[in-house]
């Protein structure tokens, strides 16, 4: 159990699960007008951003050079990472909920989060940790702003923000989980 408490302390994990949980507090204080409902898509959306981008912090370690010559196999922690992660962030924003604003369903939370964990991931694996949180805030700028998804390139584009059911936005964000924790697991954080 010693491993795994200096594995989190050196991932920076106490900071950024603090930072999940005061941003997502925030949000929901914020969404907070007394109806009931889920409204715009892009608050719970900001949130999960927020929260994969907080988690982004810790896939890299203080030391690249110890991380790649451990006697340890790295690409099962690191996949693990990526989703434990994932699932924190997810399960902040449902735990917010119970508190009486729905902002999202459980099925566009848990999509959303695993595609951002994904992203930040393959954000890690191509740029480091430091800079893993640039493609999530891009890809969400992004959307924020495009025209409405009519076709399938802009429903790619936009997946973060479409509803639960859509097929575009549920297989762009399972490719993004799928490749990005490979490629994180795989190659590490870049040098």
């Amino acid at each position: 159990m010693r491993w795994l408490m200096l594995y989190a302390r050196s991932r920076q994990v106490p900071a950024s699960l603090a930072a999940v949980v005061i941003s997502t507090l925030a949000a929901w204080a914020l969404a907070w007008d007394g109806g009931e409902g889920a409204g715009d898509p892009l608050l719970p959306v900001l949130v999960l951003t927020t929260g994969a981008m907080a988690a982004s912090i810790g896939l890299s370690g203080q030391d690249l050079a110890l991380d790649r010559t451990a006697a340890i196999c790295w690409v099962t922690r690191r996949a693990a990472h990526v989703l434990l992660a994932g699932a924190v962030v997810a399960a902040v924003l449902l735990t917010a909920q119970t508190m009486g604003k729905d902002m999202a369903t459980t099925a566009f939370v848990v999509r959303d989060s695993a595609g951002l964990m994904g992203l930040v991931a393959l954000g890690a694996a191509l740029s480091d940790g430091q800079y893993a949180w640039t493609l999530p805030f891009a890809w969400l700028s992004f959307s924020a702003f495009a025209p409405p998804p009519t076709s399938a390139p802009m429903q790619v584009a936009t997946w973060m923000l479409l509803p639960p059911g859509t097929a575009a936005g549920t297989w762009t964000a399972l490719v993004l989980t799928v490749a990005g924790t490979a490629a994180y697991a795989f190659a590490g954080p870049r040098r």
